[in-house]
């Protein structure tokens, strides 16, 4: 995974340092307007979130939803099951190798919240075969990154290339990666989901 997790990014290693990073920069807001615009949920539908760090979506997700949370962070997952023992479960393992005797069919919504920017181009195609492996037909992967365009503020391209990420790509390249397994894939370039300058490309693909 192409991060940088040493110097002043390193203390985001640390699943308090990061909600409150995320909370300050207003994160609490992204995830109102992706749950409202983007992931859409039903009461009963089965949500695998791919890269969930502290779990902080089902805040803003039906009450009755299936969730399973992935993440490689153990701080994280402790973190997740902390505050949300009760609404989901969570996993520190790569969703690749989730084997899910309990819903055959799929899931119906995949997210993948911040995470493609931390991948390499082979990394990304490899999430983008795994989430429509978990899917059934009809299911949607969410993602939501940082993305570069000639448009956007100065500020915002400083601080979006000053991320732990390493791989912030341009809408289309994103939307390449997607279209290499997805038929149907939507790209959406805002400005407006954080207290600070950014600009986000989201990617709504459907199997």
């Amino acid at each position: 995974m192409a991060q940088i997790t040493h110097g002043v990014r390193s203390v985001l290693s640390s699943a308090v340092v990061y909600d409150l990073t995320q909370r300050i920069l207003g994160a609490e807001r992204s995830r109102r307007i992706l749950v409202r615009d983007y992931i859409r949920p039903e009461q009963s539908d089965l949500v695998f979130d791919i890269g969930c760090g502290t779990a902080e979506m089902l805040r803003h997700l039906p009450e009755h939803v299936r969730y399973i949370g992935f993440d490689l962070s153990q701080d994280y997952i402790d973190a997740a099951r902390r505050r949300f023992g009760d609404r989901g479960s969570f996993e520190c393992i790569d969703v690749a190798d989730y084997q899910d005797t309990a819903h055959d069919g799929g899931a119906d919504i995949a997210l993948a919240i911040g995470l493609l920017h931390h991948l390499d181009d082979d990394r990304a195609a490899a999430l983008m075969r795994t989430a429509w492996n978990k899917l059934r037909p009809g299911g949607r992967l969410i993602t939501i990154d940082g993305t570069l365009v000639p448009d956007q503020s100065g500020m915002a391209r400083t601080i979006i290339l000053k991320d732990r990420g390493q791989n912030i790509r341009e809408p289309g390249q994103y939307t390449s990666l997607a279209t290499q397994v997805f038929g149907s894939v939507k790209t959406t370039v805002r400005h407006d989901m954080l207290y600070v300058p950014y600009t986000h490309c989201i990617l709504e693909c459907t199997r």
